[in-house]
Order: structure tokens, then sequence, then C-alpha cells
């Protein structure tokens, strides 16, 4: 289950299914990322193609999955919940 979001733009999306902030070129297919990410039980579920679902390297571990060209959505993992969810642009 999501927690917590670092993007506002994507926290106005889950709950509301639309946001002004978000390109609307990525809408669906964030929202079909959100939707998996909140139904999951372990970082592994989210391992579906097309995801590029894959762990980041750093301090705390987070994972990443494919959006669309250079954009993915990151989280961290915490017991069997979600936090930090984040839309990032990859160069």
């Amino acid at each position: 289950m999501v927690k917590s979001f670092c993007s506002k733009a994507l926290k106005e999306l889950f709950l509301e299914g639309k946001s002004r902030k978000l390109d609307q070129k990525l809408v669906t297919r964030c929202l079909r990322r959100l939707d998996v990410l909140d139904q999951a039980e372990k970082p592994e579920d989210m391992n579906i193609l097309g995801f590029n679902f894959h762990g980041l390297h750093g301090s705390s571990k987070r994972y990443s999955v494919h959006v669309n060209g250079p954009w993915v959505i990151t989280f961290e993992w915490r017991g069997v919940d979600v936090w930090a969810v984040d839309l990032e642009q990859y160069h």
C-alpha cells in the first residue's frame, strides 16, 4: 500500500485520478503503475513486462519502474508498504 509521496503531481493523480501538474502524455501510464504499486505486497510484484522494474543503488533501497521516455517512478519499500513515491527524469 502506498503511504507517502515526494511528487505532489503523483499524489494528486493517485488520490483524484487526474493532475494538472503532470504532462497528460504520462497520465495513463502513471495511473497503471500506481494502481499496481498500491496492490503490490513485495517489490518483486512490480516486475511486470514493460515496467522495467529494477533496484537503484544508494544509501536507502529504492526501486524504479519505467513510465515513458526518460520518466520513471521511484519508490522505497518498508515492510509491506511503499514510501516516498516520486516521478523522476533520468537522462
